[in-house]
């Protein structure tokens, strides 16, 4: 239990708690106004303290760096283990906590002395809490395996805040509290396996690794780096087959040093050839032409001039029979001579034509004989080429190899994962049924806390799923803001009593005003009363912040709240009314 607050703040109100019920008002008096609310009075900075000493990181933006307090320290006189114990902290040195305790022996972490008082980093003063509080040190050194139960996680589900979301959920002591996180540590509250939570956690992890490289892989930035496995085993089978082909080619290939040679050779036989066959289409063009011209060769055609002479009844002088003689002479040496010249040409056309078939055929054979050399033996510079597309095709083998295993390494890596979920959700189930009793006895708890506040008692669910334990809780008219609240408060009663039945906790259990916000004012007065005889039926200790004016009038019959109410009391009427006692 908590003894007293403190502070070397010569204006701090020191508070001093007792067993059991602890209520610290604020009170709003006469000369307070509509702007003066107790919400400056300092009830929220008393939870804001009791984490500062405990352990809690003091940010820059931590009210213990601000100038008007950053100097002072502000301390803690509480019960750790069997012994009392105070432990101070400043903003200004806040990597230390200097102590006042009679026995550390037992403790992981040895403070040191430093001009006699006892002196420990945060740090280990953190190690210190969780191990007599929560007996963390039992678990094994952290570094071997991370998502331990850590000290702050666990103990600010008894010291909620309001500043970080701890009053909205019963299963989060904050807002941004990781579902691993929640999972763990209440596991480890309720005295279940945790380590479930923590493997679940560590397959959730991988799971969104595995996304995650899945995601940059289809956005582009690696590419088809990670295709499906079936399309990289497509593509490599093509790769693997093209490069036994080219190994093939290659070795057969036979160099022909003279191979460029050798081809210009064949087309320059083959323009050759070109041109004896057009030398030989104008011959034959040429030869049909003179046969043509050749049958239409033929002397004038003879006039029988002595028979139209007869008949004209007019005799042909010799003269002139002579002259007709000599002219049809002359006519058939000209037609002989034309004959026989046309005669000569066409014989020479086609001797012509004659020797250039011969010499295209002698021409044709040297081709033919040079294509099959080409085609039987290659050039050094397409052997490099071939070695080459080779040597390409074979990385990206390699690489289409390589691809393909972690592709198949990805998709097996899912599966397996889904495996373990389904090996977690059957470990969680058995382990829920191995501690039915504290199953029972949490559900019970709940059921009771709740029963007294509402006509309808509420219910705790603890189901064991593929990614951990899920707590559900349900209230009749859950919806409400003040019923929702009330399920924080049922389920820290229940927390409260079962860490208290395993020893483990701080003893102390803190509920800042606003929990209390919204709801029912005779729901209020038995919330205390059931807080009230909750700790003193388990002997732990339950503080509470209120305003004056949100103070219940309604309690059950046997409970007096006068008898809990801290003689010291804070309003934010003055500058001096609060609990640091100044304004800043």
């Amino acid at each position: 239990m908590i003894h007293r607050v403190f502070s070397t703040l010569p204006t701090f109100k020191n508070l001093t708690f007792r067993p059991g019920l602890n209520v610290l008002v604020a009170d709003r008096t006469a000369e307070s106004t509509d702007r003066q609310t107790r919400n400056r009075a300092g009830k929220s900075s008393l939870l804001e303290i009791i984490h500062f000493t405990l352990g809690a990181n003091a940010g820059q933006d931590s009210i213990f760096r601000n100038p008007p307090l950053t100097d002072f320290e502000f301390g803690l006189e509480f019960d750790l283990g069997p012994q009392k114990v105070i432990a101070q902290r400043s903003g200004d040195g806040s990597a230390k906590v200097y102590l006042e305790a009679a026995n550390t022996a037992d403790w992981p972490v040895a403070p040191k002395k430093d001009d006699g008082t006892l002196v420990i980093s945060n740090e280990h003063w953190k190690d210190v809490l969780g191990a007599v509080w929560f007996k963390l040190n039992s678990l094994g050194p952290a570094g071997e395996e991370n998502n331990h139960p850590t000290f702050r996680s666990l103990f600010s589900y008894f010291v909620r805040r309001e500043t970080e979301g701890g009053l909205r959920h019963p299963e989060r002591q904050s807002e941004v509290q990781g579902t691993w996180d929640q999972q763990v540590a209440l596991s480890y509250l309720l005295g279940l396996d945790w380590t479930v939570a923590q493997k679940v956690e560590q397959v959730r992890t991988q799971e969104k690794a595995l996304k995650e490289l899945k995601k940059i892989a289809k956005e582009g930035a690696l590419g088809d780096m990670i295709p499906s496995a079936g399309e990289l085993k497509t593509q490599l089978v093509l790769a693997e087959e093209k490069v036994s082909s080219l190994r093939q080619t290659l070795g057969t290939f036979e160099v022909l040093p003279e191979y460029r040679s050798f081809e210009r050779e064949a087309s320059a036989i083959t323009l050759e050839i070109n041109e004896l066959v057009d030398a030989n289409t104008i011959d034959e063009q040429l030869i049909a032409s003179m046969e043509g011209a050749l049958k239409d060769e033929a002397p004038p055609a003879e006039t029988d001039v002595d028979r139209v002479y007869a008949e004209a009844g007019v005799a042909l002088p010799d003269a002139v029979r002579k002259r007709l003689e000599d002219v049809r002479e002359f006519h058939q040496s000209i037609v002989a001579n034309r004959r026989s010249y046309l005669t000569a040409e066409i014989t020479a056309a086609r001797q012509r034509i004659n020797e250039r078939e011969g010499e295209k055929q002698r021409r044709d054979r040297r081709r033919a004989e040079i294509m099959r050399l080409l085609q039987s033996k290659g050039a050094l510079e397409q052997f490099q080429a071939l070695q080459g597309e080779l040597s390409r095709t074979d990385a990206t083998t390699a690489s289409l190899r390589s691809r393909l295993e972690a592709a198949e390494q990805l998709e097996s890596k899912k599966v397996d994962l889904s495996i373990k979920r389904g090996q977690l959700a059957q470990r969680l189930q058995l382990n829920l049924k191995e501690q039915e009793s504290r199953v029972v006895e949490a559900i019970r708890c709940f059921e009771s806390v709740s029963q007294a506040l509402y006509e309808d008692a509420g219910a705790l669910t603890l189901s064991p799923t593929p990614h951990g334990l899920e707590i559900e809780i349900k209230i009749q008219g859950q919806r409400s803001r003040g019923i929702g609240n009330m399920q924080v408060f049922c389920f820290d009663m229940m927390l409260m009593r079962l860490a208290a039945n395993r020893s483990l906790g701080p003893g102390f259990l803190i509920h800042d005003s606003h929990l209390f916000d919204g709801v029912d004012e005779r729901q209020v007065g038995h919330a205390l009363a059931i807080g009230a005889k909750q700790a003193r039926e388990s002997g732990w200790q339950y503080i509470v912040t209120f305003n004056s004016d949100n103070l219940p009038r309604t309690f059950p019959s046997g409970f007096n709240l006068a008898d809990h109410v801290l003689p010291t009391r804070l309003t934010d009427a003055r500058d001096d009314g609060g609990l640091f006692g100044t304004r800043f």
